[in-house]
């Protein structure tokens, strides 16, 4: 078509916004042979970025960012950029802790996205991790990338527990103290909390049960401790 410059006419040929929220087959085989259409924005500046989140496409979110290197940053008309729209947290995590979006950019509404998800409260659970994200980085942490600090010397930042979930402080005895974290228990922590699913339902739900585990065995021990003493 006259007129039409090849990449404009390319992208009239199909509509890479739908295949991007159907998460189609098509679209990343059409990107190769057209990489600079990743970057593409409609009228409204939606972007394929904004399409992967919203639709909850992780591997599509992954592959426009790594391979064809659209930023993950990418602002609409509005001034969003894909972490405004994201609807679960595994997106989030993977726009924060993998791809390093800036969680302090505002719309054009002043709003942070904690700030507008929280305002919509629709997706409670995005807005919290947000707001965990936000106090950590405020704290001064600088273990956002998913390894919490984990270099091996038995001193791992575990992660964030979920809503629901809370840790009572108390004292104990030094002879009630544990020389070392039980490897085992460790080790089903890191498990749970390398999870994609580790902030959904199914993966709090095991968090729980690994917290009420853990719980039983130290009374149960205390309780030996204690029979042995009377016992002495």
């Amino acid at each position: 078509m006259a007129g039409i410059p090849p990449r404009d006419e390319a992208r009239r040929e199909v509509n890479i916004f739908l295949l991007a929220s159907d998460n189609s087959a098509q679209l990343l085989p059409w990107l190769r042979s057209h990489p600079s259409a990743a970057s593409s924005q409609d009228d409204s500046g939606y972007s394929l970025a904004h399409a992967a989140a919203s639709w909850n496409h992780p591997d599509l979110l992954r592959t426009l960012i790594h391979e064809f290197h659209v930023d993950p940053n990418i602002r609409d008309n509005d001034r969003e950029t894909p972490l405004f729209i994201v609807e679960t947290v595994q997106i989030a995590r993977i726009l924060i802790e993998e791809l390093h979006c800036d969680i302090s950019l505002k719309n054009d509404e002043g709003l942070t996205a904690e700030e507008k998800i929280q305002s919509e409260g629709e997706f409670v659970a995005v807005a919290d991790y947000l707001k965990t994200v936000r106090m950590r980085t405020s704290n001064g942490s600088s273990s956002l990338d998913g390894s919490n600090g984990d270099v091996g010397d038995g001193n791992e930042r575990l992660p964030p527990l979920p809503p629901n979930v809370t840790v009572n402080m108390g004292t104990t005895t030094e002879d009630e103290v544990p020389e070392e974290v039980d490897p085992a228990f460790r080790a089903r922590i890191e498990e749970l909390a390398s999870r994609e699913d580790f902030q959904g339902e199914e993966g709090q739900r095991q968090l729980r049960e690994l917290v009420t585990d853990a719980v039983r065995g130290v009374e149960q021990e205390s309780e030996a401790r204690a029979v042995r003493r009377r016992v002495e």
